[in-house]
């Protein structure tokens, strides 16, 4: 297995693992390897600092390596990025179309959704597309309730 530090064209930059260098190149060729941000396909290997054990400097006496300083690049993530398969690319589309639908056309009522979404149930305020926030316990008392409620799709920032 081999590990690379990739960047699309939009400068989005993520790592990946692959079988061989010739499988990565096979993947790119045939449009698999892909950006999580963007969904881009124009994704190229970037500069990446071989990871390379070194044991002998405690022996040696060498220093050790400077730790960067101030305006240094960040650090490449750690976390490797799955390969992607196209019915997954799909699903995301689809969440994602569906996330920019709802926060363009819904009001964010944010901590007040519980109340807002009973007031409108109950016929106390006036019926209106909304989003915002709800604790677990907050969302189920309100479906016991017979209020039809849904989680947002998570945007493409929120990776954790």
């Amino acid at each position: 297995m081999i590990r690379y530090t990739l960047a699309c064209d939009s400068g989005h930059g993520f790592e990946s693992w692959f079988p061989s260098g010739s499988a990565y190149d096979e993947q790119v060729e045939r449009g698999l390897v892909t950006c999580p941000i963007c969904d881009s396909r124009k994704v190229s290997k970037a500069l990446m600092a071989p990871a390379i054990a070194r044991r002998d400097r405690e022996r040696s006496g060498l220093p050790a390596p400077a730790e960067p300083q101030g305006d240094a690049p960040p650090a490449a993530t750690e976390a490797a990025v799955p390969m992607i398969a196209e019915p997954e690319r799909r699903l995301r589309a689809l969440l994602r179309a569906v996330r920019e639908e709802v926060t363009r056309t819904a009001d964010n009522v944010g901590a007040e959704f519980p109340e807002q979404a009973r007031a409108m149930h109950y016929g106390e305020a006036p019926t209106r597309a909304i989003y915002g926030e709800a604790s677990p316990d907050e969302a189920r008392a309100l479906i016991d309730e017979g209020i039809e409620v849904a989680p947002l799709p998570p945007a493409l920032d929120d990776r954790h």
